[in-house]
């Protein structure tokens, strides 16, 4: 086999290479899909994080006290309120990531009707 024969075929198995990966990319709409799915899971285990150290310190100084249910439910809705309040700055934090995204596309719009015209 002689050099040109093999920068050939290199050449043709790195464009084969390039082929293969341009066609795994995935598609826009399902990362978006997907990016959705996950902010909304995170709120979900916030919440849930929330009522579960509440109910963990309610449920030590109830013992720890001896008066069974009173700090359990005051920890557990003090838990509650601090899941909420913690959705809602998340839910906050991806409105500003869209709202921003949402900015760029209508200024990168813009800028390509000042430039067809």
């Amino acid at each position: 086999m002689t050099d040109p024969d093999k920068a050939a075929r290199l050449a043709a198995l790195e464009a084969k290479i390039a082929a293969a990966k341009g066609a795994d990319t995935p598609k826009p709409h399902t990362e978006e899909h997907y990016s959705q799915a996950q902010h909304a899971w995170r709120m979900v285990t916030e919440l849930v994080a929330g009522l579960g150290i509440g109910f963990g310190i309610g449920y030590g100084l109830d013992a720890l006290f001896g008066t069974m249910p009173l700090f359990l439910v005051i920890f557990i809705l003090l838990g509650f309120a601090a899941g909420v309040k913690t959705m809602m700055r998340s839910a906050q934090e991806v409105q500003s990531k869209q709202m921003a995204k949402a900015a760029a596309d209508d200024d990168k719009a813009r800028s390509g009707k000042d430039e067809g015209a």
